[in-house]
């Protein structure tokens, strides 16, 4: 007879549940909430970004961006202000690849903050303005894709 293995034994961390899609807050951004589609499938978190300009202050790369946090509204916007952590080429699923700046910053799902890297690029063509990538998920969270916005709005 197999053993019983769906029970998580007492060493294993307590994964969150996730839905397919969440609200999520980027306060380094002054993104108060935002929502996003949950991919797994894809390694790294995306944000959109309709403008991208490239600076340096007091020796530091960095950049200065705008992003249309909800959907269908190109009205609403915000203009973020982040440090560059790096310029990385990014397949998508289509297998385009394309050079992003890459940022890192807090996310706040339900009662955790964490920091994670994402990239940024535009998604006006795209239903969600925030992809959340696996390495951004890693060791916390399981996906459950039947469901949607488990966590609440931040």
């Amino acid at each position: 007879m197999c053993a019983d293995t769906t029970h998580q034994s007492a060493s294993e961390p307590q994964l969150i549940s996730l839905g397919w899609r969440e609200w999520v807050s980027l306060p380094d951004l002054g993104i108060l909430f935002i929502k996003s589609k949950v991919d797994t499938g894809a390694r790294t978190s995306a944000l959109h970004a309709y403008f991208v300009e490239s600076y340096h202050a007091d020796g530091e790369h960095r950049i200065r961006f705008g992003i249309h946090p909800n959907q269908n509204d190109i009205e609403t916007n915000i203009i973020c202000d982040a440090a560059v952590l790096e310029e990385r080429t990014i397949t998508d699923s289509g297998g385009h690849a394309e050079c992003r700046f890459v940022i890192q910053t807090t996310v706040v799902m339900g009662d955790l903050h964490r920091m994670i890297e994402i990239t940024l690029t535009n998604r006006d063509t795209m239903k969600f303005r925030l992809l959340l990538g696996r390495t951004a998920l890693s060791n916390l969270y399981s996906v459950n894709p039947a469901a949607s916005y488990l966590l609440g709005k931040p």
